[in-house]
């Protein structure tokens, strides 16, 4: 069973070497897609996604106002910020 697998695997690396033209496709795919599920974790893990509603129901209240939602804001300073509206 394993040599089977091995040999299967040794064959599609011996078949893709055998077109090397293809080999920078095959990178740039396998960094495209890699880059693709690193983002979609990066999105899945935002204080906006909620993936447990029993113990924590609102996790944005939980914020700060100096919280920097932004990945990059050129000219607001969140230090100086004040909060507006109530706490629940």
């Amino acid at each position: 069973m394993i040599n089977n697998i091995i040999m299967y695997t040794i064959g599609n690396i011996l078949w893709i070497l055998s077109y090397f033209k293809l080999i920078p496709q095959f990178c740039f795919l396998f960094v495209g897609v890699t880059g693709a599920s690193l983002y979609l974790l990066r999105l899945a893990s935002g204080p906006h996604v909620i993936w447990n509603r029993k113990n924590n129901p609102e996790p944005w209240n939980k914020l700060s106002p100096t919280y920097q939602y932004k990945l990059v804001a050129v000219t607001t300073d969140y230090k100086s910020l004040k909060k507006e509206g109530p706490d629940f």
